[in-house]
């Protein structure tokens, strides 16, 4: 018999899930790109074609997205120099997680339009976040709900300290 399973609300998402959502906004991470660097809140790292923002709804602390600049939906549309440097700040992130939050592995993953999974699917963007033995803590891929051990400015602070020292970022 399979075991019966608890459901936890989280309200937060309904609104998502709706589909209510800002449609003031031609593309919403190029608007949160461009307030990410005038407000620094979510910015970690900003490349000249592609930047490392912390996931506003995280599945757990680091979680981070690198996308290009440019509005783009696929991986092939990436110029040469788009393609190395979002390449390379994947691998920047993984260095930063690493440190920053002693992770004992890393998920990276791409879903590449709708039907691969993509919440946002007109902007193509990486998901680059820590895994620890025994982590059970992906109850947002189960539940809709988070279990955060820290604030995102925190996170922030955390990453943006152990970002590569050839490749820190300003902030």
């Amino acid at each position: 018999m399979a075991e019966q399973l608890d459901r936890l609300w989280a309200g937060w998402r309904a609104a998502y899930l709706a589909g209510d959502v800002d449609t003031s906004v031609d593309c919403v991470l190029c608007a949160v790109i461009e307030a990410a660097e005038r407000d620094g809140d979510q910015l970690v790292f900003a490349g000249d074609l592609a930047v490392v923002l912390l996931n506003a709804f995280p599945y757990n602390s680091g979680h981070v997205l690198v996308l290009p600049r440019r509005h783009i939906d696929v991986v092939d549309a990436l110029s040469v120099e788009e393609h190395l440097e979002l390449w390379s700040l994947v691998r920047d992130a993984t260095t930063a997680i690493k440190t920053a939050f002693m992770s004992h592995g890393i998920n990276i993953g791409v879903n590449e339009g709708a039907a691969a999974g993509a919440g946002l699917p007109d902007h193509l963007h990486a998901h680059v976040l820590p895994r620890w033995a025994g982590d059970t803590n992906f109850m947002t891929a189960t539940t809709s709900t988070r279990v955060m051990p820290e604030d995102l400015a925190t996170s922030a602070v955390r990453l943006r300290n152990s970002w590569p020292t050839d490749r820190r970022p300003l902030a």
